[in-house]
């Protein structure tokens, strides 16, 4: 654990495997995880709608199981959006992170 499920506008002017190493450092970064437990996706979107003048989106959802307490979380949150910045330099991108708890109650895995 986590899950970090980055989603994306699929024309970045950036290296999408950057990004997923970028998430994923960032992650063992906070030291909330092991760093072998750390799975990193991306999901590019061809259609979207963005208000303003935002050209593309970067969204990571980090899925944790339930238990951190906020300044984890935010701590978290954080430390992903500034390596999104790290990566995505001044590109007019819509950057935003959000951790969600899974209930360890129904959360299963192999």
């Amino acid at each position: 654990m986590p899950h970090l499920i980055i989603e994306h506008s699929e024309h970045l002017n950036i290296s999408v495997s950057e990004l997923v190493q970028a998430v994923h450092q960032g992650a063992e970064r906070t030291q909330l995880f092991d760093p072998a437990s750390i799975k990193t996706r991306a999901i590019a979107y061809a259609d979207y709608h963005l208000g303003g003048e935002h050209l593309g989106f970067i969204h990571v959802q980090a899925h944790i199981i339930a238990g951190r307490n906020l300044a984890q979380k935010q701590l978290l949150s954080e430390t992903l959006l500034n390596a999104l910045y790290s990566v995505c330099g001044d590109e007019p991108l819509n950057l935003s992170v959000h951790p969600y708890d899974l209930d360890p109650e129904i959360y299963r895995k192999n």
